[in-house]
């Protein structure tokens, strides 16, 4: 039996953080600076505040996001990548180069769709 370094696959381990819900939403925010906690929850897409402290936190203790309080009362903090986290704009400019190319909304549906898709229903061909 493997033991658990030789287990670990990177791969699987950055899969397993980007595709928690909002994390991505999360950091591509940050790629545009600091931000405070409502401004981010905004900014990602409306996040409620509970998923967004508990993402961040976990961001925080991952080391890809980091948290400076400035003031107690009332609290006011600022959110921030930390270089592993701005590495992830590779990542998330490869996610919309994607999605620009393949990507597309039915005009029948409102759903998104691969644009092969779309043209080969168009076309009746499969």
């Amino acid at each position: 039996m493997p033991d658990a370094e030789q287990a670990f696959c990177p791969v699987t381990a950055a899969i397993g953080i980007l595709q928690e819900k909002w994390v991505l939403h999360i950091v591509r925010s940050l790629l545009d600076g600091p931000r405070g906690f409502n401004e981010l929850g905004r900014s990602a897409g409306g996040c409620n505040p509970a998923t967004l402290a508990q993402r961040l936190e976990h961001l925080e203790a991952l080391g890809i996001v980091t948290k400076t309080v400035h003031s107690f009362m009332p609290p006011r903090t600022t959110y921030a990548l930390t270089g592993a986290g701005v590495a992830l704009d590779g990542v998330i400019g490869a996610i919309d180069a994607w999605a620009t190319r393949y990507l597309t909304t039915s005009a029948d549906t409102g759903e998104t769709i691969c644009k092969q898709a779309r043209r080969a229903a168009g076309s009746g061909t499969p």
